[in-house]
C-alpha cells in the first residue's frame, strides 16, 4: 500500500481537525505529499509541523472552501510547490439541526456554499491535473446523501447534490481513467456536531448524540485510503448505511419512518 501513495500529491479539504485531518496524516504515513486546506491555519501549521517532524512532507493553504477564489488558489499553491495534483479529497463541510419550517434560508445557503460549492470550485481547479495523472477524485459524503434525514434538510440536500455532481464528473471522463469515489462514513466522533448550524444561524454547540459510540476519524480515514486503492465508486461504511441505501429503494416509507423515530429520540430534537 505505501507503493501506491509514495509520492503522490494529495489535497485534503477540512484537514485541521476530524476525519480531515486524520485522512492527511494517513496518507502522509504512506509516503504521500500532502497539502493541507481548511480555514484554521494555526491547526493546520501544527499538524504539518507534526506530519514533517514524524518523517512526512506536508504543505498548508489557508483555504475558506465557499469562496472559488480561495479554492483556485489553493491549486495553484499545490502545483506551484509540487507541480501536479494526483487526488483530491474533498472532506471540508458543515451540518445542521433544525425543522425546514423553522430555519433560517441563510443556513441552507451556508451548507450549500460549504458542502456543495467548496466541491464544485476545489474540484473545477485541480480536475485537469488530476485527469492528466489518471488519478483519484474523493467526496466524503453521508447517508444523508442517499435518503434525506429529517431535521437536516440543508445537510441532505448538499450531499445529495454532492453525489451527482461527482457521479456525472465520474461518467464524463470514463474514457480518461479517472477514479471517482464516494465515500459515507457513519456517525463519527469529530466536531461537526458540535459547529452544527441551528435555525438562526448559530452553532448548536453540544453533541445530541453521544460520541463515545462513533466510528474514529483514524477508522474512515484507513478506508479513504483502502478504497482508493481498490478504486471503489461507493463505499458506505455501516450496515445500516447499506441497508438503508437498499431499503429506499424497495421499502422507502419504511425508511422514512425509521429514520423520523431515530431522530425524534435526540434530545431537543426538532422533530415535533
Amino acid at each position: 500500500m505505501k507503493n501506491r501513495f509514495k509520492d503522490k500529491v494529495v489535497i485534503v479539504t477540512g484537514a485541521s481537525s476530524g476525519i480531515g485531518e486524520a485522512v492527511a496524516r494517513e496518507f502522509a504515513r504512506q509516503g504521500s505529499r500532502v497539502v493541507l486546506a481548511a480555514r484554521s491555519e494555526e491547526n493546520l501549521r501544527k499538524i504539518r509541523d507534526e506530519i514533517i517532524a514524524a518523517g512526512g512532507e506536508a504543505f498548508c493553504v489557508k483555504t475558506d472552501v465557499s469562496s472559488e477564489e480561495e479554492c483556485r488558489r489553493l491549486v495553484e499553491k499545490t502545483v506551484e510547490k509540487y507541480s501536479t495534483v494526483d487526488i483530491l479529497v474533498n472532506n471540508a463541510g458543515i451540518s445542521m439541526r433544525a425543522a425546514f419550517s423553522d430555519v433560517d434560508l441563510k443556513v441552507l445557503h451556508r451548507l450549500m456554499d460549504v458542502n456543495f460549492w467548496g466541491t464544485v470550485y476545489c474540484t473545477k481547479y485541480a480536475l485537469p491535473y488530476i485527469v492528466e495523472r489518471k488519478g483519484s477524485l474523493v467526496g466524503v459524503s453521508s447517508i444523508a446523501g442517499f435518503h434525506g434525514l429529517p431535521g437536516r434538510t440543508g445537510y441532505s440536500a448538499s450531499k445529495f447534490a454532492i453525489h451527482g455532481f461527482l457521479e456525472t464528473i465520474r461518467i464524463e471522463n470514463l474514457k480518461k481513467g479517472l477514479h471517482v469515489m464516494i465515500i459515507a462514513p457513519g456517525f463519527t466522533a469529530t466536531e461537526i456536531r458540535k459547529h452544527a448550524l441551528q435555525a438562526d444561524g448559530s452553532e448548536q454547540g453540544d453533541s445530541p448524540r453521544d460520541e463515545n459510540h462513533m466510528m474514529s476519524a483514524e477508522y474512515v480515514a484507513r478506508w479513504v485510503l483502502k478504497g482508493i486503492r481498490k478504486k471503489k465508486r461507493n463505499k458506505i461504511l455501516t450496515w445500516e448505511g447499506r441497508l438503508t441505501a437498499l431499503f429506499q429503494r424497495i421499502v422507502p416509507a419504511f425508511v422514512d419512518w425509521a429514520y423520523y423515530i431515530e431522530m425524534s429520540r435526540e434530545p431537543q430534537s426538532p422533530l415535533k
